[in-house]
Order: structure tokens, then sequence, then C-alpha cells
């Protein structure tokens, strides 16, 4: 049987209804919250409704703080830096926690098809294509840009 799919999405103008009947459609079985504040303004979308939420559609949610983007990162990427973001995200990513996350990720994607989850909607100025590149060269699985 071959390997799940790495899925990931962006929830920036979508709703919730459609993100979650975007990953049944694709089969995801697993949600991986990698953000490091796991909280939104955009209704359905903060941590607590957003799992209550993927699980009662038989999504499980999992929330890996560690694999965020740290708040300068952030504040990079708001500005338009994307080449410092991804310099401040690689140092972050170096260090244990982060290891440690990327580690409990790869053993989820490798398991179930899962689905990664960031606010930004182009996965090329978002970090989570780049934990999705970092699981797949450890595990040889595709990548899906839902």
């Amino acid at each position: 049987m071959p390997a799940p799919v790495i899925f990931t999405t962006g929830y920036e103008g979508a709703v919730q209804d459609e993100l979650l009947d975007r990953l049944a459609s694709a089969g995801a079985r697993v949600l991986l919250d990698i953000r490091a504040v796991p909280q939104s303004r955009k209704p359905g979308f903060s941590k607590r409704l957003l799992a209550a939420s993927a699980e009662a559609r038989g999504i499980r949610y999992v929330h890996l703080q560690a694999l965020g983007t740290p708040k300068p990162g952030r504040e990079a990427a708001r500005a338009g830096h994307a080449a410092e973001m991804e310099r401040i995200f690689a140092a972050h990513m170096a260090t244990e926690p982060a290891q440690a996350a990327l580690a409990a990720a790869r053993d989820i994607v490798a398991s179930a098809p899962a689905c990664l989850l960031c606010f930004e909607r182009d996965p090329h100025f978002c970090h989570r294509r780049i934990v999705a590149d970092m699981l797949s060269a450890a595990t040889g699985q595709a990548v899906e840009h839902l």
C-alpha cells in the first residue's frame, strides 16, 4: 500500500465548513494545525472550535505549536519579506522543540492521510510548505496543496 499523501491548506478567505469539506473530499483523516498561535479572528478557526468541528466530522485534530513560525518570522511574512521569514523559520526548525514536533508530525503523516494547516492561502508564501517539504524528504511521501 502506498504511503498517504501529505496535504496542506490555508484558511485565508475560507469558511470552516468549506475547509472541512475540502479535507474530507481529499481523504484527510488528521488535521495538523501548525500555527504558533492557534487563535483566529476568523470565525471557526480558533483551536477549540476547529478541533471540535473537525472531530465531529471524523477528522482527528492535532496542534503542533512548535512547528509554527516564531513571532519575528510572522512579522517578516506580514511585511512581505519572504526570505527573512524563511531564514527565521529555518533557525527555529533547528531547535530541539521544533525537531521533536517534526518527528511527531512524521509519525502522523506516515500513518494516515494528514493535512498541515496554517492561515496563508498560497503555500509558496507560508511556512507549511517548508514543513511539508521536510516531511516529504524524510518519508518519501508526495505533497499536495489543497
